[in-house]
């Protein structure tokens, strides 16, 4: 445990004590607070240590035992404050161990650490301008740059939001608006089979029915197939059912296919429609210029969801939502804000979305996308995709299994053949024997049968690790 504070914060007894000299906060504008600085440094010492026992931890904690949940009589001091975040640590699960295979959750870099850590004590609002000044230009700048980068064209940008799902729901509010379907109880959103989750819940917060989120199959490659989009798209025209959406998807989160973004967008644009396509896992490769025609047609999208945070080690959570037209966000949520001054830069970013109040979480994406640099990036990107194929190519050799693989960092298998219950009992076992070595993976239930899923962005994985996950694989019986 790291040395005491140089004097223990004052914790108010009496209505008269409260002031703000009384109060755990930093010093009034008059010098350097030691305490503050104090105790964000034995703070940052604690997660550091975290940190670098990496390889002693595993992915998961061997137990979790958590102080006391509700806040003592008494406020307490740093020394007790420190003890409880250490214990909350020892339970966290770690994205950072070379054996976390299991989610899209790779270790933070240590640019963006620091600007979340920024971004708390500056406590900006991106409510409004004047409440984070340059943040909010930060923030239409990046944007910018990025949907520019995605190929959304010189006038394009968005809004940061916390996660993909709020940015997916902020997409189809925004399509619905543009196309005056507001009050359209009728209206359906078209999507794949593998589409994500988060489109049944944006319709949900919508008022629109579970029907009215159209699902249509796969091929087998796991990409929505075109010939049934175009025939429901003309089905749905004759019957005079408005469509509010086309949702394509960049990187599904089982296998990680893309679907064929060029032949839908064509579609989509003969018939009049918007495109909205959730790139939150695979949007990012359209950085690495080896990786850019994976996704072709991105640019020719009405709206684009990203998640930096999914492969490029940005602290949760990134999100961003990318549009050709941004001025579609102002209009689809602007309420004019009419408790703060006007905008003098482009407008208020509260105005951009359904979040009013929110923490400036563009920081820690710019500064580690500063820290990666273009060449950074393309390394993780390249870096993943070299570890997908390589453990693609250990478990081929393993004739018993099925893999299902797209052309991004994701790889789910299964043994070829047995029940619906024994291929349970073989992924959940064969998930504990994998445990057992460190080595960690999901278990997605998906066409009703259980897989064994790897993701391959965590750049602490090395060629041995994938070498052990193949060789604990082919130890287990298949049904």
């Amino acid at each position: 445990m790291a040395s005491a504070l140089p004097a223990p914060w004052p914790t108010p007894h009496s209505p008269q004590d409260r002031g703000l000299d009384a109060l755990p906060l930093f010093a009034p504008p008059s010098g350097l607070d030691p305490r503050l600085e104090a105790f964000l440094q034995q703070a940052s010492s604690l997660l550091c240590t975290w940190l670098g026992q990496t390889e002693m931890r595993g992915p998961l904690p061997a137990l979790s035992v958590l102080p006391s949940v509700e806040p003592e009589r008494q406020g307490l001091g740093g020394d007790r404050l420190l003890a409880d975040l250490q214990l909350v640590m020892e339970g966290a699960f770690h994205p950072g161990h070379p054996g976390a295979l299991a989610h899209l959750d790779p270790p933070a870099l240590t640019a963006s650490i620091a600007a979340d850590l920024i971004c708390a004590g500056l406590n900006n609002n991106l409510l409004a301008e004047e409440l984070a000044p340059s943040l909010s230009h930060l923030e239409r700048g990046l944007c910018a740059w990025f949907a520019g980068a995605l190929g959304l064209g010189a006038a394009a940008g968005g809004v940061a939001a916390s996660g993909g799902s709020l940015s997916n729901l902020m997409a189809l509010v925004t399509a619905r608006h543009s196309r005056g379907l507001g009050q359209c109880g009728e209206a359906v959103v078209l999507c794949s089979t593998d589409a994500h989750v988060s489109l049944v819940k944006a319709l949900a917060v919508m008022g629109l029915p579970a029907q009215a989120l159209r699902r249509l199959p796969v091929d087998g490659h796991g990409q929505l197939c075109t010939e049934r989009l175009a025939d429901e798209l003309e089905r749905l025209q004759r019957d005079g059912i408005p469509v509010i959406a086309v949702v394509a998807t960049a990187g599904t989160t089982v296998r990680g296919a893309i679907d064929p973004l060029e032949a839908i967008a064509g579609l989509c644009r003969r018939h009049g429609v918007w495109l909205h396509i959730d790139a939150a896992i695979g949007g990012v490769f359209a950085l690495a210029p080896e990786q850019r025609p994976l996704l072709a047609g991105l640019g020719r999208a009405d709206s684009v969801t990203v998640n930096p945070q999914k492969l490029l080690g940005i602290t949760k959570t990134s999100s961003l939502l990318l549009l050709p037209d941004p001025a579609q966000l102002q209009r689809a949520f602007g309420t004019g804000l009419p408790y703060m001054e006007p905008s003098w830069g482009g407008g208020h970013g509260g105005e951009m979305g359904l979040q009013g109040s929110r923490p400036a979480e563009i920081l820690k994406l710019w500064l580690g996308l500063r820290q990666l640099g273009l060449d950074g990036i393309t390394a993780l990107v390249e870096g993943a995709l070299a570890r997908r194929r390589r453990l693609q190519q250990l478990l081929a050799g393993d004739g018993r299994l099925q893999l299902l693989e797209g052309p991004l960092h994701l790889l789910s298998f299964r043994p070829r053949s047995g029940s619906h219950e024994a291929l349970a009992h073989w992924s959940e076992k064969t998930r504990a024997a994998l445990l057992a070595e460190q080595l960690m993976l999901s278990r997605p239930l998906y066409g009703g049968v259980h897989h064994l899923k790897a993701v391959l962005g965590n750049p602490h994985t090395q060629p041995s690790h994938l070498e052990r996950l193949a060789a604990v694989v082919a130890a287990q019986p298949c049904p």
